[in-house]
């Protein structure tokens, strides 16, 4: 299998990351609302605990649009999403680490380890588009924990969640133009393959 058609599977299966990246901003902006209603641990605790269900809540989301929750068993791309998916939780320590010396670091710091685990998506699903994400969370995530005023620690969750939501329904109409495109390309494509002698 060609690099090209992985990634068009990747893409197509996952719609350009819609379902997971729909499932992350509810669970960004479930803790957004907690930390901002109701105290600073309960929010980290319910992105912490949340996050770990982001995978499963995808392929449920997937399920219910009537799409394959998943890629088949043995898909060359299958690997790589692995290791993508457990990349942000072996960062934790790190997040957890940062919040400890100060706790308005906990939702900046993990902008910043989120954005750096969309890296390896931009080969996945060979969308660029994952690049700019990646980047806008990583220096979004580095302004806010130098330069935002104390006393407002869910505003960084706030963002994260609007900024996923904003990708999601990017890779999505991504996704369908390029359906679009590659349907008109077959329809273009079958009257010329009628009209060609026969053997």
């Amino acid at each position: 299998m060609r690099i090209a058609d992985a990634q068009r599977d990747v893409r197509t299966t996952f719609l350009g990351g819609f379902a997971g990246q729909l499932v992350s901003a509810v669970v960004w902006a479930s803790s957004a609302a907690l930390a901002t209603w109701g105290s600073t641990r309960a929010g980290i605790m319910a992105l912490v605990l949340g996050g770990m269900f982001i995978f499963p809540l995808t392929l449920l989301t997937l399920r219910a649009m009537g799409r394959p929750a998943g890629l088949p068993s043995g898909h060359p791309m299958n690997g790589l999403g692995f290791q993508a998916a457990i990349a942000l939780p072996l960062m934790l320590p790190v997040i957890a680490g940062a919040a400890l010396y100060r706790v308005e670091w906990f939702y900046p710091a993990f902008m910043v380890a989120l954005g750096a685990h969309y890296l390896p998506f931009v080969f996945l699903y060979g969308m660029r588009m994952f690049g700019v994400l990646a980047g806008v969370l990583v220096g979004a995530g580095v302004a806010l924990g130098l330069y935002a005023p104390p006393g407002h620690p869910s505003a960084a969750a706030w963002l994260t969640a609007a900024v996923l939501l904003g990708f999601a329904v990017l890779g999505r109409m991504l996704v369908g133009r390029e359906g679009l495109r590659e349907a008109r390309m077959g329809k273009a494509d079958a009257p010329m393959g009628r009209m060609r002698p026969r053997a």
